[in-house]
């Protein structure tokens, strides 16, 4: 008699399993997430051994000088660490429509130039759609092969018979493997499909790049397990309906994390931005307002400019509201019990809107300054100098705090022609090395400071 069919229930959030239906995940805590998925027969089970690879000293490993695969864009190049490691699988996640498959589309002429073989595995589109978009983007190589392809059994057949150096599959939740008998795009397949890849990627030294889809709420879809898996993720942010794209390393096994960088999308494609702080800043030119503040950002190995809007206004409503754009929520309440506490500033009946130009997402403590004066110039309706940067993270008993970094910070003001900069009190170690530069540095240890600073 043959064996039954076995089904299980799993969260399409997070992967967690169970043996029967369950309304919220326990693991997630998502509600309405479970869906039925049909395992494998136990007659169907086919055992694989796993291919053998020896014990060797790290002494005896050898490098090769070409370990990396550069792209045609220096800022993903550097996003990734200096380009991509041969035999890394590298996860590329974003919106739909936010130009995925037109950045590594357009790496791929910089690759096969290289001498590289480029297999691009479009699960979602046909090949003519593929080579219209090309056309458009001025890609057209020889070493560059694509298929329409959605089976990864098949594709696994092909990459045998091409033999490629680089591997692209657009996109995961589209691929399914035949030995699992869910649907493609479930918790199963995609974690599968992304386990096979990655065992081929490290025994054939193939580079691989999956691209994937998010969520409504912006988290990548998929298991989480899945940014376990892979070497390098990758998320390509912005508004589809504005021209710059912002790519962020969120994990990264061969070089640094949190790097930033910045495209503008145009009709033949991604173009790099060399200065985005060019891009985020207010023309020098025109009228300061209050409200406004600019800070040094760092994110990664790079110096962001960017200006920060705070805007205040009387409320009508018994809870005033609290908005913050491009910082997290919670550091702004922070910042403005702080200002309540110890500046005594009144804003118990007032709303509070902030707003970081350029739709960039800050996470260090070091724009707390900038926020807070932001905040300050708004309600006093002073107006802080267009040339003048602010840098310092505000402790709980109003104290300023310093940061790493600053010598970086500056050096970044000088060349975009900044005249003052409000910053922590340095350390005696660093106090000779501010002198060499062209600026007016003006070192404060409480807040109280920073705002006569500022405002006089």
């Amino acid at each position: 008699m043959g064996s039954k069919t076995k089904t299980k229930w799993v969260c399409q959030n997070c992967g967690y399993e169970s043996v029967s239906y369950l309304g919220r995940c326990p693991d997630c805590g998502q509600f309405s997430t479970f869906c039925e998925e049909v395992t494998e027969k136990e007659t169907n089970k086919k055992t694989t051994s796993a291919a053998y690879m020896p014990v060797t000293s790290i002494k005896e490993i050898e490098l090769d000088q070409k370990t990396r695969i550069l792209t045609n864009f220096e800022e993903l190049d550097r996003v990734l660490g200096g380009g991509f490691v041969q035999g890394s699988l590298v996860l590329l996640a974003g919106d739909p429509g936010i130009g995925k498959s037109t950045l590594i589309l357009q790496s791929c002429n910089k690759i096969c130039e290289q001498n590289k073989k480029v297999l691009y595995v479009c699960a979602e589109e046909s090949t003519t759609q593929v080579k219209l978009r090309a056309q458009r983007l001025g890609v057209n190589s020889e070493s560059l092969y694509v298929t329409a392809q959605n089976c990864l059994d098949e594709v696994l057949n092909q990459i045998n018979e091409v033999r490629p150096d680089f591997l692209i599959v657009d996109s995961i939740q589209a691929i399914y493997s035949e030995t699992i008998l869910s649907s493609s795009g479930s918790v199963s397949q995609i974690r599968e499909c992304t386990n096979m890849l990655m065992r081929v990627a490290k025994e054939k030294n193939i580079t691989t790049v999956i691209i994937g889809h998010v969520t409504k709420e912006g988290n990548i879809a998929g298991p989480r397990v899945l940014e376990h898996m892979v070497d390098c993720v990758i998320n390509f942010e912005g508004d589809k309906y504005k021209t710059y794209r912002l790519l962020r390393s969120i994990k990264n096994r061969f070089g640094s994390t949190n790097e930033v960088g910045i495209f503008n999308m145009e009709d033949t494609g991604l173009v790099e931005i060399k200065n985005p702080s060019e891009l985020f800043l207010r023309d020098k030119e025109l009228e300061p307002t209050s409200g406004a503040t600019i800070i040094a950002t760092v994110e990664g190995t790079r110096v962001l400019l960017l200006e920060v809007q705070a805007l205040v206004a009387p409320t009508s409503y018994p809870a005033p509201r609290r908005v913050a754009r491009g910082i997290e929520y919670n550091r702004l309440l922070q910042i403005l019990a702080v200002l309540e506490k110890r500046i005594g500033l009144n804003l118990s009946k007032k709303d509070v809107y902030i707003n970081v130009i350029g739709g960039i997402d800050i996470m260090e403590p070091a724009a707390d300054l900038g926020v807070a004066l932001a905040v300050l110039t708004c309600e006093k309706d002073k107006v802080i100098p267009s040339d003048m940067a602010i840098i310092g993270e505000i402790g709980l008993n109003g104290e300023i705090r310093p940061v790493s970094n600053i010598e970086k910070r500056l050096r970044e003001m000088e060349k975009l022609g900044f005249k003052r900069a409000i910053i922590p009190k340095v350390s005696k170690s660093l106090e000779g090395k501010l002198k060499t530069f062209d600026i007016d540095i003006i070192q404060v240890e409480k807040i109280k400071d920073a705002i006569l600073s500022a405002t006089k």
